[in-house]
C-alpha cells in the first residue's frame, strides 16, 4: 500500500505552498493519467484503485467488479501552479459525471465517477463546483452522480498501467478512447497544457 506522505511531512519551501495530491475516479485510468500528465502544474500522476474492500487487488479483481474499488488517478500538483478546482473543472470536462458505473462503453462499479478528497478542505470544493455544474444548464438539467469520499484503502497499480498511453499509443483503445480525451483537453484548455522542457 502507498499511504499518501502525512501532510507535516511535507514542507514549503521558500514560502511556497507544500506539493498537494488529488485522487480522481473518471471511468479507465489510462484515460485520466493521459490528460493529467499534460497539465501544467501536474507533479506526477500514478494509476491505481481506492475505496474498496480488497486487500492489495489485483486488475483482475477489480474489473470483475466484485472488490468495490474505483480506478482513480492520483494526482500530486503544486498549487502555486494549478489550483484543486482547477484539476477539477479539467476532471469534469473530460469525463461524464451524469452516468451511474459507466464511461461509455466501459461499465461497471470500477468506473465509477469519484473525487476521493484528502482533507476537509477538498470536500467543500469538490461539493461546490458539482453545485456550480448543475445550476449552470450545461448539463441539461442531467444530474451529478459523482461520489465525494474520503479516499481510503488506496493500493498502486500494477507497473504496467503506469504511463500506459505514452507506451500504447496505437493500441485499439488508446488510439480510439483515450487519445480523443486528451485532444479535448489540449483544445478547452490550452493554457493549462505542460510547456515543453526548455521552453
Amino acid at each position: 500500500m502507498n499511504p499518501e506522505p502525512d501532510a507535516d511531512d511535507r514542507s514549503a519551501v521558500a514560502g511556497r505552498p507544500a506539493p498537494a495530491v488529488a485522487t480522481l475516479g473518471g471511468g479507465c485510468f489510462w484515460c485520466l493519467e493521459a490528460v493529467f500528465l499534460d497539465v501544467e502544474g501536474v507533479l506526477s500522476v500514478e494509476s491505481g484503485y481506492c475505496n474498496g474492500h480488497a486487500i492489495d487487488p489485483s486488475y483482475e479483481q477489480v474489473c470483475s467488479g466484485t472488490t468495490g474499488h474505483a480506478e482513480v488517478v492520483r494526482v500530486a500538483f503544486d498549487p502555486a501552479r494549478i489550483a484543486f478546482r482547477e484539476l477539477l473543472e479539467i476532471f469534469f470536462t473530460i469525463h461524464d459525471p451524469t452516468t451511474l458505473d459507466r464511461q461509455g462503453n466501459d461499465v461497471g462499479p470500477q468506473y465509477r465517477s469519484g473525487i476521493y478528497t484528502h482533507d476537509d478542505e477538498q470536500a467543500g470544493v469538490a461539493r461546490a463546483v458539482i453545485k456550480e455544474i448543475e445550476a449552470s444548464g450545461v448539463l441539461r438539467g442531467a444530474k451529478v452522480v459523482t461520489e465525494v469520499e474520503r479516499e481510503r484503502n488506496y493500493w498502486r497499480a500494477e507497473d504496467y498501467h503506469q504511463n500506459y498511453f505514452a507506451q500504447h499509443p496505437g493500441q485499439g483503445y488508446c488510439a480510439f478512447v483515450v487519445a480523443p480525451k486528451l485532444e479535448k483537453f489540449r483544445r478547452t484548455f490550452a493554457a493549462r497544457r505542460r510547456q515543453p522542457s526548455g521552453a
